[in-house]
């Protein structure tokens, strides 16, 4: 090189590469920001366990409560598959549905759904609504108030708490087994065109977890025979893996990813109870009828 050539410039510090966002949340697997999905995990945990062991009627009011804001969820994505159903009486139903199981059992809840229904066909002809909004609002009463109604009946019991205690064990144990199998050994899809990521590798290690967990439940806690927990644990992680296909399928349907953003990490709060909300008829039928 000559002398008098000018040396080239070095080109300025990671030139040529983009620069990862600094302040970018990890996420798991699924997408999702793991630190502020187990946060709202403890602080909702937390909640529960403080309304069981302080008063339980603390947990009816919760329950309730989450039984409203899931309906209302529900409400506010129903348009996206051009569903309107009418949303006062929805919302009273998710109110009133839970409450009536809650202070006089299964047949009150019975015929609170059924009168709810009855509001919603009264309600939908007098405002020029569809059948299918209708339908819609009957739909949302069903899987919501209706099915969280069975764990006010849990809760009715002499042993309510620890019923309470032992069904949201149970049926946690499954998101957390499936999740930790799917990561580790999952390759085949169970559903890959509802829920791409969910593996029968999963869903095996769903059920070893339920099925331990709700033997050390059942025995240590409600003092029944071992062969309940296994009953139990296996019938949850049906119940449970049914209730998030479920869920699945809707917001496939809906075209949405979450039903709202209400839980950092989580989505809406039915993105949360997805596999709760079918898993309390299942342990209400199984624990009525053996563990009594």
């Amino acid at each position: 090189m000559p002398a008098s050539a000018t040396p080239p410039t070095p080109p300025p510090p990671g030139a040529g590469s983009v620069a990862a966002p600094a302040s970018a949340p990890k996420k798991n697997k699924a997408g999702r920001d793991l630190r502020a999905a187990v946060l709202a995990a403890l602080v909702l945990g937390g909640l529960v366990l403080v309304s069981l062991f302080v008063r339980k009627e603390l947990f009816v009011v919760l329950a309730t409560t989450a039984s409203v804001i899931g309906t209302q969820e529900l409400l506010r994505v129903m348009p996206s598959g051009h569903f309107r159903p009418s949303w006062a009486p929805t919302l009273v139903a998710a109110a009133v549905i839970p409450v009536a199981a809650y202070v006089m059992g299964p047949s009150a809840m019975l015929a609170a759904l059924v009168g709810s229904v009855l509001v919603f066909i009264l309600w939908g002809a007098l405002a020029n609504k569809d059948a299918a909004d209708t339908a819609a609002a009957a739909f949302i009463a069903l899987y919501v108030p209706a099915l969280v109604s069975f764990a006010m009946m849990l809760l009715h019991a002499p042993d309510g708490v620890s019923r309470i205690i032992v069904f949201i064990l149970v049926t946690i144990s499954s998101d957390i087994g499936g999740y930790a199998a799917g990561v580790m050994f999952g390759k085949h899809p169970m559903a890959p065109t509802v829920s791409p990521k969910k593996s029968w590798e999963g869903f095996a290690g769903s059920w070893a977890s339920c099925v331990v967990v709700g033997v050390l439940s059942v025995t240590l806690v409600l003092h029944a025979p071992f062969w309940v927990g296994i009953l139990l644990g296996s019938a949850v992680v049906v119940a449970a893996t049914a209730g998030d296909l479920c869920e699945s399928m809707i917001k496939r349907d809906l075209g949405i990813k979450d039903m709202s953003n209400l839980i950092p990490g989580h989505g809406g709060l039915m993105d949360r109870l997805d596999s709760l909300v079918l898993a309390a008829p299942v342990t209400w039928a199984v624990l009525t009828a053996f563990a009594a």
